[in-house]
């Protein structure tokens, strides 16, 4: 049976960098392992490039309806 580590890594930083922000997803990947530190820096960083342009995305169709 295949290992599901590497999958628990990702969600535990993912989630951790989604609700806490950049942060604590550095922490919570440097507990899995201390050279992981900077994955979780990357994946936080990363994470904000969707959420950012979704905002703007939402922004703008809010001033299309807007009176």
């Amino acid at each position: 049976m295949p290992s599901l580590s590497g999958h628990r890594f990702f969600l535990a930083v993912g989630s951790k960098a989604n609700v806490g922000g950049a942060a604590p997803a550095p922490v919570v990947a440097a507990a899995f392992r201390p050279a992981l530190a900077p994955v979780g820096v990357l994946l936080a960083v990363l994470g904000y490039v969707p959420g950012t342009c979704g905002a703007i995305f939402c922004a703008q169709l809010m001033q299309l309806v807007a009176p």
